[in-house]
């Protein structure tokens, strides 16, 4: 338990200096974008490659990517009927800002930090359908409840996705696991260094970039965002911890994977629809607190 929450604190601690850096001017607002340009490209494909170099990879585990896009494509769904009478507007807003997960920027480093190669190759596989959602899937579903021009399009989906280095680092590894093909000894120790950057870098990247700035007026509208999103994460992670008949270490992956933060992208896609940014980055931003605490007493619960 000690360990546990000493690793927690710790993550919280280097969200704060980014934060506190921000703050003092050692870090500009537009430094996050470099920031994240260095997380999603250089150091999580390391880490990904590092960790399934480690593994022996089974195709059942293949499944574990199912979640991750059914639990999304649920959020998607819940959007759309608590929308069914509202504005289109409300509805496009609620399908980008409810689903999704926050995976490689946020729960990554809790796999890399609590449960070992299995955990992070279990993680990785959930992202790979979490991507179909976050990276294409809901903005798509978005523009056409909004009515605007252009519709669903299984061709930007999947173009998004390829251009996505995580994702694509996904499949590599994948499919060499899957072959029973390793990658040259000087390869996977030079990603072991980067890689091992990974958890740092991609916590400081959330402290620069952390902000709330939802009005006054707004905070009905956070707070039942919110309470919906973490309620149905709840259900999914008793779903997986209990009735899943698969190894106590996927099912103790998923529990984290579901209480993973709002995707990062939603308020960029937001923004694209000409939705309200302010309140989506006010929503993201709190479900990182959120999920730092709910993530936390996971690990307490199940380690």
């Amino acid at each position: 338990m000690a360990e546990i929450l000493m690793k927690a604190a710790s993550f919280v601690a280097i969200i704060a200096m980014g934060d506190c850096l921000r703050r003092a001017g050692f870090f500009k607002e537009s430094d996050f974008g470099l920031l994240s340009k260095i997380v999603l490209k250089i150091t999580l494909p390391a880490a990904i490659v590092t960790n399934f170099s480690r593994i022996e990879l089974d195709p059942s585990m293949l499944g574990l990517a199912l979640p991750g896009f059914l639990g999304g494509a649920f959020l998607i769904l819940l959007a759309l009927a608590l929308n069914a009478h509202k504005s289109r507007d409300s509805r496009a807003f609620d399908i980008l800002n409810l689903s999704g997960y926050n995976i490689g920027n946020f729960t990554m480093p809790f796999a890399q930090g609590f449960l070992g190669p299995m955990g992070v190759a279990a993680t990785s596989l959930f992202d790979t359908g979490n991507a179909f959602v976050c990276l294409g899937g809901s903005y798509s579903l978005a523009v056409i409840a909004k009515g605007e021009k252009g519709g669903f399009s299984v061709r930007n989906i999947v173009r998004t996705m390829l251009r996505s280095v995580p994702f694509d680092t996904y499949l590599f590894m994948t499919i060499l696991s899957l072959l029973h093909w390793r990658l040259p000894e000087c390869v996977v120790n030079f990603s072991g260094i980067v890689g091992g950057a990974n958890s740092f870098m991609a916590m400081l990247m959330i402290g620069v970039g952390f902000k709330v700035s939802g009005s006054r007026s707004q905070t009905g509208r956070i707070v039942k965002t919110l309470g919906i999103r973490y309620g149905v994460s709840a259900a999914l992670a008793a779903v997986y911890m209990f009735l899943l008949p698969i190894g106590l270490e996927y099912r103790q992956a998923l529990v984290i994977l579901a209480f993973s933060p709002i995707a990062s992208s939603s308020p960029a896609y937001t923004g694209l629809i000409e939705g309200d940014v302010g309140l989506a980055s006010a929503i993201n931003s709190l479900s990182i607190v959120i999920s730092l605490v709910l993530i936390t007493g996971a690990l307490l619960l199940m380690l």
